[in-house]
């Protein structure tokens, strides 16, 4: 009862008054701004987490794409760089006697596919003759070795022929290296042979209306002994593929880095297309400066005439008013410009 009685006095509300002034109020006061500034904070972060989130994703789709673009562009302009293929001759065999009666020839099929060579690289190419240091062979002196391309209808596109022979060895040298290596030569570790590498084509590029899926070789000799023979192409890089095949690290740094920053280019364009500046508000502010333009220059016309100089005036048969570019484009700008749609 004597509570009640104390609340309801002047005394009472007026201290309850002041310490909700100075006490309660800045405690409410503080409470709101504590709560304010978590939530705030709060979301601060939300929103600097997922914006993080979304540029890490980007970023990293975008330098994947890079990678992925770079390989793509590798493996569809590089070739390969060597091709081999092994050579197996065939001949006709005498009746009578013994040895062969026609030239060692054999078909090598190259691809099954429409084309296996790159056009426009240089490619050599090369027939590998493996052959033992017959007598036989030391006798029989010089041989021809031709090739034939064709393509997949068998039509020819390019012949060529070269000239071999054993490289010589004396009777001496041939004696001595055999006593020197006769410990590996009695194991079989090595053979006495001789491989004979022929170029054929230095600088080969293949015919984009005629590509080569077939070479016919053959031997110019009856009387050669082979053990056996292949033929092998290599591609002749020069330019960006021989850069891009030796210095491959080099060589994907800076074709990544060049797709990267061409995606980031074009990337930035569309957004500031879609997202950025607007054309209509360029508009207005281009028209917005002509009239301003055009309003200090009337300004300066009055305060000409104020300082005391005088025009000349036009004669009663000639227009008093002049047409200037900026009063053409006035007339042709919208009618909202400058937000009103009378004259500046």
């Amino acid at each position: 009862m004597l509570f009640r009685f104390l609340k309801n006095t002047f005394i009472y509300q007026f201290f309850y008054r002041r310490l909700d002034r100075i006490i309660f109020s800045r405690y409410r006061n503080l409470k709101r701004r504590t709560v304010e500034t978590t939530i705030n904070g709060a979301t601060q972060v939300k929103n600097t987490v997922l914006n993080g989130g979304v540029l890490a994703l980007v970023s990293a789709a975008i330098v994947w794409v890079s990678i992925f673009m770079y390989i793509a562009f590798y493996y569809a302009y590089m070739p390969s760089l060597s091709h081999t293929r092994p050579i197996h001759l065939h001949f006709k065999s005498c009746d009578e006697a013994k040895g062969i009666c026609s030239f060692p020839s054999a078909h090598v099929q190259l691809t099954k596919r429409q084309q296996m060579l790159m056009v426009g690289q240089a490619y050599k190419i090369y027939v590998n003759l493996e052959m033992p240091e017959s007598p036989a062979n030391k006798e029989l002196g010089m041989f021809m070795v031709c090739a034939l391309m064709v393509d997949k209808n068998q039509f020819p596109a390019s012949k060529s022929c070269r000239s071999a022979m054993l490289h010589y060895r004396s009777p001496l040298l041939h004696f001595l290296s055999t006593v020197v290596m006769s410990p590996f030569l009695i194991f079989g570790s090595i053979e006495e042979k001789q491989t004979l590498n022929l170029e054929l084509y230095s600088n080969y590029e293949e015919d984009q209306s005629h590509p080569v899926t077939d070479v016919y070789v053959e031997i110019q000799s009856r009387h050669i002994e082979l053990y056996s023979a292949s033929l092998f192409i290599m591609a002749h890089l020069r330019g960006l593929r021989y850069v891009m095949f030796h210095w491959p690290i080099f060589s994907a740094i800076v074709g990544v880095s060049s797709n990267l920053f061409c995606i980031v280019f074009i990337f930035s364009l569309s957004y500031w297309r879609l997202y950025g500046y607007d054309d209509d508000h360029g508009h207005e502010y281009f028209y917005h400066m002509l009239r301003r333009r055009k309003s200090d220059g009337n300004m300066s016309d009055s305060d000409d005439e104020k300082s005391g100089d005088e025009r000349p005036k036009s004669s009663s048969g000639e227009s008093s008013k002049y047409i200037t570019e900026f009063d053409v484009l006035d007339k042709d700008s919208p009618s909202d410009v400058g937000g009103s749609s009378g004259t500046s």
